[in-house]
């Protein structure tokens, strides 16, 4: 079944908190107005699910924006163009079943459009997200940095999109 993806709207604002509240500790908590923020700010921000009902959201952004992230900076300080994934979070009742490769595959997409030689994000060492490093491992990225950062421990990682 092919799922289709689409832009955020702020009619699955309310929906996103739940959605991604749920996966704290693998993302941080948000709040409505921190997806509104994403909004403005975001180069990608996107949905799999009717409007109202996401199942899934994936938020990028490329250097250069106001985004107060440890990670993001990171990177910043480290590349001079890339995209880098914020967070992805699939809900429960979907896992399994592609829906984070279907956004990735959207994801690197977008890379390629707006001309980005890679694409970043982070994934948690502490606490642990053995699931995460192994999707991302699988779809190419690799380490290029840890760090600590709000409590955490991240394998901060990158994905060449040359040829």
């Amino acid at each position: 079944m092919t799922q289709e993806i689409r832009d955020a709207e702020p009619g699955d604002y309310e929906a996103l908190v739940v959605l991604n509240n749920a996966a704290v500790p693998a993302v941080n908590a948000l709040t409505v107005a921190d997806f509104a923020e994403f909004a403005a700010q975001a180069d990608l921000f996107r949905i799999v699910g009717p409007v109202g009902d996401p199942q899934a959201v994936l938020i990028a952004l490329r250097p250069g924006r106001a985004y107060d992230s440890l990670n993001y900076r990171w990177f910043e300080r480290t590349y001079d163009s890339f995209l880098y994934v914020d967070r992805v979070v699939v809900s429960e009742t979907q896992r399994g079943r592609g829906l984070g490769a279907v956004l990735y595959e959207d994801f690197a997409a977008a890379g390629r459009r707006l001309g980005v030689p890679r694409l970043t994000c982070e994934v948690n060492l502490d606490p642990p997200n053995p699931g995460s490093l192994r999707f991302h491992e699988r779809l190419g990225f690799v380490p290029v940095g840890i760090q600590e950062a709000g409590g955490k421990q991240v394998q901060l990682m990158a994905r060449d999109l040359a040829a």
